[in-house]
């Protein structure tokens, strides 16, 4: 006998889920209330403790995610959603938010790329991309410090030339056991740095 999967389990789900109208109770304005832009980690422990730890309600902001909440590129996928809840959606603030325990700490890329050849991934493909100009391995790489990550994704979002003088930056690093938030960058602090300095 064959167990449901999770595309089945989702979809049984939905169907309930719209007949019995439970997406009412979800219905929010595509503008962030808080007019706030999060970018954090895709760790799934984040998923309900980080709203709840910076009391943001359902609709208060917009939520970017990926591994690591980290802004490598200055016109990288991340920046342009940044810049597109600043200019279409009414964000003002952006909340860059590491967490501690983070997968991305110390990501070994030969490990990564030893699990890619394990999954069926050719080692003509791999060769290809490490002989292609592109910079797999570096691609790959987490980082070290949490605290640094948060510092240099800051940096990267704050001196963007796109972004408006006004839009703070701030940066946070999250306990994902207790949900206690230790402040990294206080984006009010530079502001007013900039302002006086």
């Amino acid at each position: 006998m064959k167990s449901e999967n999770n595309l089945e389990l989702i979809l049984a789900h939905n169907e309930e889920f719209v007949a019995q109208r439970t997406f009412e109770q979800y219905q929010y304005s595509r503008y962030p209330a808080r007019r706030m832009v999060i970018v954090t980690c895709m760790d799934a422990r984040l998923s309900e403790m980080l709203p709840k730890a910076m009391n943001l309600q359902g609709g208060d902001a917009k939520i970017i995610k990926n591994a690591g909440g980290i802004v490598t590129q200055p016109f990288g996928n991340i920046m342009r959603s940044i810049l597109v809840a600043v200019y279409e959606l009414g964000a003002d603030e952006v909340f860059i938010v590491g967490h501690h325990e983070c997968g991305m700490t110390g990501l070994d890329p030969e490990l990564v790329i030893s699990h890619m050849r394990e999954r069926g991934i050719s080692e003509d493909t791999i060769t290809t991309l490490l002989n292609s100009g592109m910079n797999l391995k570096r691609w790959l790489t987490g980082f070290d410090s949490v605290r640094d990550s948060v510092e240099n994704s800051v940096r990267i979002v704050r001196n963007h030339p796109l972004k408006p003088a006004s839009v703070n930056v701030h940066g946070l690093i999250i306990d994902p056991h207790t949900g206690k938030l230790d402040l990294v960058v206080d984006g009010y602090a530079q502001q007013q740095e900039s302002i006086s300095g």
